[in-house]
Order: C-alpha cells, then structure tokens, then sequence
C-alpha cells in the first residue's frame, strides 16, 4: 500500500505545487494519508490552502440543507 520514496523531490512537494498553481483555496481528499501527507506540505509552504476530507464537505452540505 505505501510506495517507497526515491531519492529527488518528494511527491507530497509535487502534488502541492500542482495544487498552489490552480489557485484554489480548498482541496478535498478521501484518503487520510493524502490529507496529512498535503496539510503538511501547504503549512511548510505558509500557504491559505485549506486541506479537507471528503467527509468534512459532505457535512458542510447536510447542515446547511437541514437549516433550509
């Protein structure tokens, strides 16, 4: 399940440069490893990209349906 990380650049720096270059402010995942592995390299780079599960937005959604 993990892959092994070569020597070079980490995919981690690679996914959250790909990210940064959309100019999103959110990016949503449904593996927990993703959602640590981009929450840790957005904060390195002190960037105001916000990281969520999946599961986060779907609440989000629900709750504003209820109070509707």
């Amino acid at each position: 399940m993990w892959m092994e990380e070569n020597l070079g650049t980490r995919i981690n720096e690679n996914r959250t440069k790909e990210i940064l270059k959309t100019g999103a402010n959110h990016v949503c995942t449904a593996c927990p490893f993703c959602l640590t592995m981009l929450d840790d390299a957005i904060k390195a780079k002190a960037e105001n990209v916000q990281v969520l599960d999946i599961s986060e937005i779907l609440l989000k959604v629900l709750n504003q349906n209820k109070d509707n």
